[in-house]
């Protein structure tokens, strides 16, 4: 039995029959709300209730943003972003996360035909996904490196904006990836296409579109030369009709697209593999609002960015106009997986940074064992861990935004273009691999309400997991920097020792980084003297060399920024940073041959047998 300050709050049907004895024979009407209060009382819940995270400005509370961005581009220019990022910084964490929230728990949905059964193939979407797209208009994410009003520093503006936005905008981050993707592709290429880029780079919200890419079919991957089926049939001039099924579109309510196709002659007859594709651009709607020849079979039923619509499609005559050469298809998109990978990273730092923002302030206000959890010294560590992590992937999306920015303004130099080569598929691997664990280790922070969807905290791990994937799996991108070092012929590897050794030479410049820069310069050295000895091993190690050209990379990077800022914490960032194994690539050479391989696929096979797996009808 309860004692104590709850024990009156019991319903005792004895206690209640003898206050009605004891009660005039006209009981006032408070001894009656007395007596069935005992009976219908609401819920007594104690008095604790758990203060929750707060949400701070996304500019004020980032220390390293800020000091990045001062120490990087002019002081003129700096001010000017700085007034527009801090207004943004109170948007992000007030209207547009409210908005997030509403994307999420309105996820959208396919309504194939009418009340008549008219096919419609209407992709419904809630009326918060159709602001956030007029907020990515009003707030220029897509315009102002294409306006180009900060020069070679329009790159970095955009990028903060994006990281900021990102983790508040219910994933409608994804959209404006394909969108600025298109955009430079029809910049970079020259394309024709002034209807399509007076509305991409467009800041008014009733003109603004958004695109999607359409390149993964039902075979997958990241092999689209071997993979896609879908055919082009000429019309005339420029004009083609396209047939095939577009397995995995990605914000399909778009407005436009750019794909690949397979163009076939009058008999029928095509080239196969990457020699015979080449790219489209097309409108998902025609003039009269209907569909483009599309039929939207499916909405994909995914394990997160269920905010975002993605879906199967069949194109059955959708007519298209050729804008790459005759089989030039996958050449002419490679401006495009620079800037779609470039916004993955910035989508896998902006969920880091969000989710120790909250976790952060939630120290604070969440008391364990008659202290606040911030006072608590694994707590605080943990805490710090993730802040190293975080910075340091933070200044590699940054160094990859100012030599995109260069790369705009055509002032990029040769050492800049190599590292932007070499480091933009190391950068998407490596964010998207620490964007998974550091949230998940975030949602720890803030134990079981972690787990809780009320919270708005469960949904950041599961659309957190997307960013190894999409834009090319971690061991694609680990083929891809093969690729980058063979094409160049190493020059991409000396670009990387280039730099990182003319920032260990500064060292001087400021005492608490000097023995950070010998150690990092020797793991360096090391690196590029095993790739060269050992040129048989790349095809084994590509991985582990991926990570160690990243945790390197992230290093100097960050010696680079200590230099320059003079502040003993961003020295101390460094050496927490310098803590882990910098260089895995140096610790396995014995693994890397085929005999080690031979040795790991018996032991992934062990009992297992093709025989006994049942065949599919």
């Amino acid at each position: 039995m309860l004692r104590g300050r709850f024990s009156h709050k019991i319903f005792n049907p004895g206690v209640c029959f003898q206050r009605s004895q004891q009660t005039s024979s006209k009981p006032d009407a408070e001894g009656v709300k007395s007596s069935f209060n005992q009976n219908f009382a609401f819920a007594k819940h104690g008095d604790f209730i758990q203060p929750e995270p707060q949400h701070q400005n996304s500019w004020r509370s980032d220390s390293f943003l800020q000091s990045y961005v001062k120490h990087t581009v002019p002081e003129d220019v700096f001010q000017e972003m700085q007034s527009d990022l801090d207004r943004f910084g109170d948007r992000c964490v007030g209207e547009i996360w409210k908005l997030g929230r509403e994307c999420e728990e309105n996820p959208p949905y396919l309504r194939q035909t009418n009340a008549w059964g008219k096919r419609i193939d209407e992709i419904v979407t809630c009326p918060a996904w159709k602001k956030q797209k007029s907020i990515s208009a009003e707030e220029g994410l897509i315009a102002i490196p294409y306006e180009n009003n900060q020069r070679e520093y329009s790159r970095i503006y955009q990028c903060a904006k994006l990281y900021m936005y990102s983790p508040s905008s219910g994933l409608y981050s994804c959209p404006l990836a394909m969108t600025d993707g298109a955009a430079k592709t029809i910049q970079s290429l020259k394309l024709d296409l002034p209807e399509a880029w007076d509305h991409l780079v467009s800041r008014d919200p009733d003109q603004f579109w958004t695109a999607g890419q359409w390149m993964t079919e039902r075979r997958g991957g990241s092999d689209v030369g071997g993979g896609t089926e879908t055919v082009a049939v000429h019309n005339m001039g420029s004009s083609y009709s396209l047939y095939g099924y577009k397995w995995f579109s990605s914000a399909t309510d778009s407005d436009m697209a750019l794909t690949l196709a397979r163009s076939v002659d009058l008999e029928g007859n095509k080239v196969p593999g990457s020699k015979g594709l080449s790219m489209y651009y097309l409108k998902t709607r025609r003039n009269d609002g209907g569909l483009n020849n599309i039929q939207v079979v499916k909405l994909k039923n995914k394990l997160g960015t269920r905010q975002l619509p993605t879906a199967e499609l069949l194109l059955d005559g959708t007519e298209a106009e050729l804008v790459s050469s005759e089989g030039r298809g996958i050449p002419s998109i490679s401006s495009m997986l620079t800037i779609t990978r470039l916004h993955n990273v910035i989508s896998s730092v902006g969920g880091m940074r969000k989710i120790l923002s909250l976790a952060r302030d939630y120290a604070t206000r969440r008391t364990a064992f008659g202290t606040s959890i911030d006072r608590h010294p694994l707590h605080i560590q943990t805490l710090a861990k993730m802040e190293v992590e975080t910075r340091g992937c933070a200044i590699l999306m940054l160094d990859l935004s100012r030599q995109l920015g260069l790369h705009d303004n055509n002032a990029i130099s040769d050492q800049d273009l190599l590292l932007m080569r070499l480091m933009t598929p190391v950068a998407k691997l490596y964010t998207g691999k620490m964007a998974v664990a550091n949230i998940s280790e975030g949602l720890e922070c803030f134990g079981g309400q972690g787990y809780i969807e009320d919270t708005g905290l469960p949904n950041m791990l599961r659309d957190a997991q997307v960013l190894p994937i999409w834009e090319g799996t971690s061991n694609v991108m680990s083929l891809d920097v093969l690729r980058a070092i063979i094409k160049t012929r190493g020059e991409v590897l000396k670009a990387y020792g280039s730099r990182i050794s003319a920032i260990c030479n500064k060292a001087d410049q400021f005492s608490a980084v000097k023995s950070s820069a010998a150690n990092l310069m020797s793991t360096v050295e090391q690196i590029l003297k095993t790739v060269s000895d050992r040129p048989d091993i790349l095809e084994y190690c590509g991985r582990d060399l991926a990570t160690s050209l990243a945790n390197t990379y992230i290093a100097g990077l960050l010696m680079d920024h200590a230099i320059r800022s003079q502040q003993l914490a961003d020295a101390e960032v460094l050496k927490s940073w310098m803590v882990r194994d910098m260089a895995p690539i140096l610790r396995h050479l014995e693994l890397y041959n085929q005999n080690s391989v031979d040795q790991q696929r018996t032991l992934v096979y062990q009992h297992y047998s093709a025989s006994d797996v049942p065949v599919s009808s």
